[in-house]
């Protein structure tokens, strides 16, 4: 069993008990769950950088990578430093992160906030609207094309945007539908966990025009993301190249600043 089943199996050991404890009822109740929601596919149509940053605490392959730090100060730190969008890892076991996480980076900034999860029922859809997320992610590596299309619909059903992670071809053929927004391809291989843009690079003729696409994973240079733009990406995702500093803030805008006066 590797990494990605043992995260699905005890996503569905979670999703138990959670129901248990907080009915669908009491989730569609909660403030935020009418809260008009901010598009991420347009932050990053019109943008010239496209950085959706993200907060993560720890991952499997990098084990701690910044415990220490206050998830509105990151949060206010990306929103100044003008990035389009904020990724909040949700994962509790494999990741450190929480819908609290989402709830409190929602008080802190007007910015979009994807809900970064291994979301595998309609239920966690519901959580992230209740928390104000205003997109999904969603993996294609751990979900059937029926289930891609029944999540994703009922996630714009909820006014939320959704994003599709594929890693390979294979992947990509099966889940392109017109419920999704944007595409994303996670340059890390799931197998060896090696992480190469080419991947980027390979499918990027294959994603339809009508999908914002965003490359995902191993992005830590203005050079790489220069030269992903050549291939028609509007968006990317970084992970752990900001938050591994003492202050995310201050290295996303010097990355941004970067982005914006290079050549």
């Amino acid at each position: 069993m590797n990494i990605l089943d043992k995260i699905i199996a005890d996503k569905h050991k979670e999703l138990v008990l959670k129901k248990l404890v907080v009915p669908i009822s009491q989730l569609e109740k909660a403030e935020l769950f009418k809260r008009q929601t901010i598009s991420l596919g347009q932050k990053l149509k019109a943008s010239k950088t496209g950085i959706i940053a993200e907060h993560k605490r720890r991952s499997p392959s990098k084990s701690v990578i910044n415990q220490d730090l206050n998830v509105e100060d990151v949060a206010k730190g990306y929103e100044d430093a003008g990035i389009s969008g904020m990724s909040v890892l949700t994962d509790g076991k494999y990741f450190g992160g929480s819908l609290d996480d989402l709830l409190y980076a929602r008080a802190a900034v007007k910015l979009p906030l994807l809900r970064k999860e291994f979301i595998i029922d309609e239920y966690q859809i519901l959580e992230a609207k209740a928390h104000g997320a205003d997109v999904i992610l969603l993996i294609a590596a751990v979900l059937e094309n029926k289930q891609i299309k029944k999540f994703s619909e009922f996630a714009q059903s909820l006014g939320l945007e959704v994003l599709l992670e594929v890693h390979n071809e294979d992947e990509l053929k099966k889940s392109i539908m017109p419920s999704l927004d944007m595409l994303g391809v996670n340059n890390r291989n799931l197998k060896t966990f090696e992480v190469s843009t080419d991947i980027s690079k390979e499918l990027s003729k294959k994603i339809p025009e009508e999908f914002v696409k965003v490359s995902e994973s191993g992005i830590s240079s203005v050079e790489t993301i220069k030269d992903l733009q050549q291939y028609g990406y509007k968006g990317f995702l970084i992970g752990e190249n900001f938050m591994k500093t003492s202050n995310p803030g201050k290295a996303a805008t010097a990355f941004v600043k970067k982005l914006s006066t290079s050549p």
